[in-house]
Order: structure tokens, then C-alpha cells, then sequence
């Protein structure tokens, strides 16, 4: 892991130990509700591992919350202005795609994310992870195919999408090139 990758990941893993002490919660319980093992969540927290979003998505459903809200707790350190190169910008070991979080630290319920997903890759995502929030999809760049439930939507540059109610998802970027949107979710 490059000096980037440790540090994001040290500050995850910081945040995942922060919730699951303030909760009162231990390691097993934790690794209970998320269906994590204990030797992972171990890993999360001590920073040795970088997570995928997969497993972050399950964590954070345990605390009750989006995937969104816990990297930004991870990372947001407060402000009007969140400046480029301040922003936090994590990337799924897994899949390579790239999340950049460009809202402020702030108490309003919006939040907006920048999304590169390479031509190819496909996200699943279960329902757990759009409980406590609203979101619109709008497709910057590329191709992106939006399976929610059983439909499945096949967004060009220039459309935007509102999701419905919570169902599981998957992002695909069919290709040629990557997927490049803007994902604006409201907290419940």
C-alpha cells in the first residue's frame, strides 16, 4: 500500500474503532451485526488493511448509517469550503473505482459525491446501504447501467436519476471508457 492508501486507511480504521467504542460495542458484536469477522474488523481498525466497500457498507450499516457518513466522519475535519485537494478521495482495492467526497463537513443533510468507475467494473451494493437516505445519480461521462431491483436503467452523459425506494443495486460501467457521476444523497 502506497503512503495514501495507509493513511486513508488509518483514518478509516480509526473512525470504524471510534463508533464501535462510543456504541459500547466489542469486537464481536460488531463483527455480529456486520457480518465481518472479528479478525478483519481487527485489521480495519488497526490499519493494516485497506477495506473494500463491500465490507465498509456492511460496517456502516451496523452503526446505522450510510457508507457515505462513516467515510466522511473518517475524514471530514470541519469547515465551509471543502477545497480539491483536501477532499477525500478513497478507492475500492477491489473494483478501482473512485470516490471522491466533495461536500463540507457541515450538519445539513445533503451530501455530494464524484464517482470514476472504470470501463468494466460492476458494484453490487445491498439494500442495507440506501436505508436512511435519498439519492440522485447524475451521469457526467461514460456509461453507466443502474440496476435497481429488477430494472435496470442505462444512463448516458447528461441524465440524471432518482432512486427509489431501497433496493439492492449494482453499478456497472459498461465501457468504453469509465463512468464518471455525481451522486447526491439526502440523510433521512
Amino acid at each position: 500500500m502506497d503512503d495514501i492508501s495507509n493513511d486513508i486507511s488509518a483514518t478509516i480504521g480509526r473512525r470504524v474503532r471510534s463508533e464501535r467504542t462510543v456504541r459500547g460495542w466489542s469486537l464481536a458484536e460488531l463483527a455480529g451485526r456486520s457480518d465481518v469477522s472479528k479478525a478483519m474488523l481487527s485489521a480495519i481498525e488497526r490499519g493494516t488493511t485497506s477495506p473494500t466497500a463491500a465490507l465498509l457498507v456492511r460496517i456502516a450499516a451496523a452503526f446505522g448509517m450510510t457508507l457515505s457518513t462513516l467515510i466522511a466522519r473518517a475524514e471530514m475535519q470541519g469547515g465551509g469550503v471543502s477545497r480539491k485537494g483536501e477532499q477525500p478521495v478513497w478507492q475500492d482495492p477491489a473494483t478501482g473505482y473512485i470516490r471522491r467526497h466533495l461536500s463540507p463537513a457541515s450538519q445539513m443533510p445533503l451530501e455530494l459525491i464524484r464517482v470514476s468507475l472504470p470501463a468494466g467494473a460492476r458494484v453490487s451494493l445491498p439494500a442495507a446501504s440506501y436505508a436512511f437516505i435519498k439519492q440522485q445519480i447524475w451521469l457526467i461521462a461514460g456509461r453507466l447501467d443502474f440496476t435497481e431491483g429488477d430494472v435496470v436503467h442505462r444512463l448516458e452523459p447528461g441524465d440524471c436519476l432518482a432512486l427509489g425506494a431501497p433496493s439492492d443495486c449494482v453499478f456497472h460501467a459498461p465501457g468504453p471508457e469509465a463512468a464518471e457521476y455525481l451522486v447526491a444523497l439526502v440523510r433521512d
